[in-house]
């Protein structure tokens, strides 16, 4: 397995290299699409990539939780949190390059 990590300006680069955009307008539209989601999970919508996957925020309702180290009882309150859930493309294709 390597370390490798997938950039924002790595994207912006093949986009470049495969639509022929200049560099400025592949960053610029690499930026946009992650604000466009960025945006609509932020006002509660689900985000769905078709062959990729589905973000969803869900709500998580408040509970008592307990300390490790304590034991002790406390609150943790409700919360939103971000979901992501893989396609069974994206699975197969992991998985056939694995």
């Amino acid at each position: 397995m390597s370390n490798k990590t997938l950039t924002r300006a790595a994207l912006a680069e093949e986009i470049q290299r495969n639509v022929g955009l200049s560099k400025a307008e592949s960053a610029e539209f690499v930026d946009g699409i992650v604000e466009h989601i960025t945006a609509a999970l932020a006002e509660g919508e689900s985000v769905k990539l078709a062959g990729f996957g589905s973000f969803v925020l869900l709500e998580k309702a408040e509970r008592v939780g307990r300390n490790p180290k304590t034991g002790e009882s406390a609150v943790i309150p409700a919360r939103k949190v971000l979901s992501f859930k893989a396609s069974q493309a994206l699975k197969d294709e992991i998985i056939k390059a694995g």
